[in-house]
């Protein structure tokens, strides 16, 4: 494993691999174990999207893996001032051992790793989330002891979330449903090779959606760079909220998900969101774990 770009481009055995090696990062850590794959590494972090875990996580996993962790943001570089994508690749390309890149277009990902001649992680764009959808399987994993047969429900807007947990979903043997409303869904080629799976389903019916579901996820309904939509999209994503009539309708261990930050009283209630704190605030840990995982895959060679 070279790069961490999209989920799609793993097999089903790479992310079971990255997730029994994230289960033993993670009870090394709990029980005190040092674990320095990755001794005098240094990963450069480049944010042209700001956030509290994506950074915190990646920082302290590099720290704990015994390298280091250089934090750019778009002020800090001259991709933020015109320098084309395949310039600053190749100049981090010769300081650095890896790079994560949190941004906008996957083009811009695509084309740190096609130049760059390094490792390059994907830590969001406004196509796919894969660091946060490994944690959400890790999760769920935890929770259910097994991923093939779980049915995931997720619920509201059709963003880089959805996407990503379509695909990692289905790659790991399970249903995947998604509640969106018409004009909101996921990406049209994913669906597509989603529903010719035979475990995918798009529909407008949240109710129905989330009957028998083992899982529920959603997210906020306004994504960074749509904060001039929030209040359009408060009217049209109305019914689309994890609460008490949805869980009611839901199988009674299902746990829920949210990939953080969350709108509480939007796309879920402060009642859910307190009920299932210990599967949603785990979910966040895991991010750590995961992502460990993810670096030493792709940098300890």
């Amino acid at each position: 494993m070279n790069h961490l770009l999209k989920l799609s481009d793993l097999s089903t055995e790479e992310i079971h691999d990255i997730l029994n090696l994230a289960d033993q990062l993670k009870y090394e850590r709990q029980n005190n174990i040092p674990h320095k794959h990755l001794e005098g590494k240094t990963l450069g972090m480049i944010f042209q999207k700001s956030s509290t875990r994506t950074r915190v996580s990646f920082e302290v996993g590099m720290y704990e893996l015994g390298g280091n962790a250089l934090f750019l943001s778009s002020r800090d570089l001259q991709i933020g001032r015109g320098e084309p994508v395949q310039d600053t690749a190749r100049v981090l390309g010769r300081y650095l051992n890896g790079i994560m890149i949190r941004t906008f277009e996957q083009k811009e990902v695509e084309d740190l790793a096609k130049f760059g001649g390094i490792p390059v992680i994907n830590g969001l764009t406004d196509y796919c989330h894969p660091c946060q959808v490994l944690a959400d399987l890790m999760t769920i994993r935890e929770y259910k002891g097994s991923l093939e047969g779980c049915k995931l429900v997720y619920i509201g807007d059709g963003n880089n979330m959805a996407n990503s947990l379509i695909v990692g979903g289905i790659k790991c043997g399970m249903t995947v449903v998604t509640a969106c409303p018409e004009g909101y869904r996921p990406d049209k080629d994913i669906m597509e090779w989603a529903k010719s799976t035979g475990r995918y389903e798009c529909t407008d019916n949240v109710l129905e959606a989330a009957k028998d579901a083992d899982a529920l996820y959603t997210d906020v309904w306004a994504s960074m760079g749509q904060e001039g939509e929030a209040e359009e999209r408060k009217k049209i994503f109305a019914g689309y909220q994890i609460n008490s009539d949805v869980m009611a309708v839901a199988k009674k261990d299902a746990i829920v998900l949210h990939c953080l930050p969350a709108h509480r009283g939007e796309e879920i209630t402060d009642e859910v969101m307190e009920k299932y704190a210990d599967s949603i605030f785990n979910e966040a840990e895991n991010r750590l774990h995961v992502q460990k995982a993810v670096l030493v895959k792709c940098m300890k060679k």
